[in-house]
């Protein structure tokens, strides 16, 4: 009995020897891909008398030992690195030479200045179903980033069986000479995976990848909720525009059919001025209701950016009362990779498909695995409480391929094939986003010069409404030429209001494209109390 406790000791410094080791090689950060060798002199052998305790306490020194190995073990594959992208130094039309500052610093709110506009975004934040169900998908991605990561950790379980009968065991056929008796199986597990080559790892990485890709395309739904709400409330109030035009332009018919007929009872017009003017009259009429449907399912557009059911927007503000800013800065190209919630998602799936490849790498790698197992067993009943009724068991068990007929290349060959896709997709998403950018500030400065032509040309036939009905009433022209005039007006008109929406809306979308409030966090999303 000394002897063997002798043993017992020699063996347990041996082994504290060989921890110390690991621990030493891991913190200088040594990796060993092959593993320590044995912890345990070849020449000792201990007494079949060893108490179990000594055993429990190999069987940790040698899970900490495979801990170890597996901090400075490999991880196969390839380690991510962005790609290098053709990215321009300054956008295409910007209005001046290239500056880090940009609208997209600012946050929604002080980029709008309606306090209304700014209520209903608010709102919109707080209810949009879009933006819950973007919610719901982060939680999705979450929880699956916590599975791949419980992989790092030993999976323990228990089983209890009890069972009556003869020639079986708790339920299975264990032939016991024909005796009818009782059986009870109790006991608990665990087993865990080295990850040697680093495949869970790689499957974490993956897995943290995608749902921080989920973030970010949370971040693009709430950029886009946005600019949508944004660019509805603009159109509803150039809907209103327009209705007030086809107001004024009914009433300026009605005047002059008033004209008409009163000349065609004085004798000195023809019942086709009266005709051609009530047609006009009729035409101009027939746009107002057109344009109140319209402004009806504006509304109700609105509402369902909200969460809410279809009913009227109270709103108070006029179209033209909003601010054009004379100029608006852009920041650099290359800030954009950095901003923009699609670009951000695309990196990411990119990131996951890399990680992908390792994974596909590592499958052709054996796995290493130890499992330990302890409980009580008992067959019949009446020796459930001897000595002889425990149940122990600690084992390693290493499994690898030999041959799959190619399936494991074909594994990692598609692996490959979808990170060249996702490159691809994160490359185009890019060249998109400086389009975006570049065609909104090219609308900007062009939507100047529209602009000021159709001002010029509404001031224009204000004129010349003027002067026909002046020359009409003096006889020095015919009905067509008031009626010419009018109906020139009323299309002017509406297309200088939709000019004054799209200088509006443009810089919606120029905010939208910089990846507006991007240096915001998920809770400064709503913004203060307005």
């Amino acid at each position: 009995m000394i002897k063997s406790q002798r043993v017992v000791n020699e063996r347990r410094k041996i082994l504290v020897r060989s921890f110390t080791s690991i621990e030493s090689d891991s913190h200088n950060g040594i990796s060993n891909c092959e593993g320590p060798g044995p912890p345990f002199d070849s020449q000792i052998h201990p007494s079949k008398t060893e108490n179990r305790f000594s055993r429990l306490f190999y069987f940790t020194a040698l899970l900490t030992n495979c801990w170890f190995v597996l901090l400075s073990g490999c991880a196969v594959g390839p380690n991510y690195q962005r790609p290098n992208l053709n990215v321009p130094t300054v956008y295409r039309s910007a209005e001046s030479s290239a500056d880090q500052a940009s609208i997209a610093d600012l946050p929604w709110w002080e980029v709008f200045n309606d306090l209304q506009l700014k209520e209903l975004v608010q709102t919109a934040l707080n209810n949009n179903y879009d933006l819950q169900i973007a919610v719901t998908r982060i939680e999705q991605s979450r929880q699956i980033a916590a599975q791949a990561h419980a992989q790092y950790l030993p999976f323990v379980n228990y089983s209890v069986n009890g069972s009556d009968g003869k020639n079986e065991f708790v339920g299975a056929v264990t032939p016991n000479g024909g005796q009818e008796q009782g059986s009870f199986l109790a006991v608990a597990s665990a087993a865990w995976e080295a990850d040697i080559w680093g495949r869970l790892r790689r499957e974490n990485e993956s897995a943290r990848a995608q749902y921080l890709a989920t973030e970010q395309a949370r971040r693009g739904v709430m950029l886009s909720l946005v600019s949508d709400v944004a660019q509805a409330y603009f159109e509803l109030l150039d809907l209103d525009l327009q209705l007030e035009i086809a107001k004024r332009t009914t009433e300026s018919f009605d005047q002059t059919l008033k004209l008409f007929t009163q000349r065609l009872e004085g004798g000195v017009a023809s019942k086709l001025d009266t005709s051609r003017a009530a047609a006009a009259q009729a035409t101009a009429a027939a746009s107002i209701p057109e344009i109140e449907r319209q402004i009806a399912i504006k509304e109700n557009q609105i509402s369902i950016l909200l969460g809410r059911n279809p009913n009227p927007i109270p709103h108070t503000a006029k179209l033209l009362d909003q601010i054009v800013p004379p100029s608006i800065p852009v920041g650099l190209p290359s800030a954009l990779l950095e901003r923009r919630p699609d670009i951000l998602e695309a990196e990411q799936q990119m990131r996951s498909a890399n990680a992908q490849i390792g994974v596909a790498t590592a499958n052709y790698f054996p796995r290493i695995g130890l499992t330990v197992l302890f409980g009580r067993a008992s067959s019949p009943l009446s020796e459930l409480s001897s000595g002889q009724a425990t149940v122990w068991s600690v084992a390693g068990a290493l499994a690898g391929p030999v041959y799959q007929g190619g399936a494991l290349r074909a594994q990692k060959r598609q692996a490959v094939a979808f990170w060249e896709q996702t490159k691809l997709q994160y490359e185009q998403t890019a060249q998109i986003a400086f389009q975006d950018v570049s065609n909104a500030l090219i609308s900007r400065q062009k939507y100047e010069g529209v602009r000021d032509g159709q001002a010029q040309a509404v001031q224009a036939y204000e004129e010349s409404v003027k002067v026909s009905l002046q020359r009409y009433v003096a006889g020095k022209a015919s009905y067509f030429e008031v009626l010419d005039a009018q109906q020139q007006l009323f299309p002017a008109e509406n297309a200088l209001a939709l000019t004054e929406l799209s200088q509006r809306t443009v810089i919606v979308q120029l905010y939208k494209a910089l990846g507006g409030g991007w240096n915001l966090n998920d809770p400064a999303w709503v913004g203060p109390k307005f």
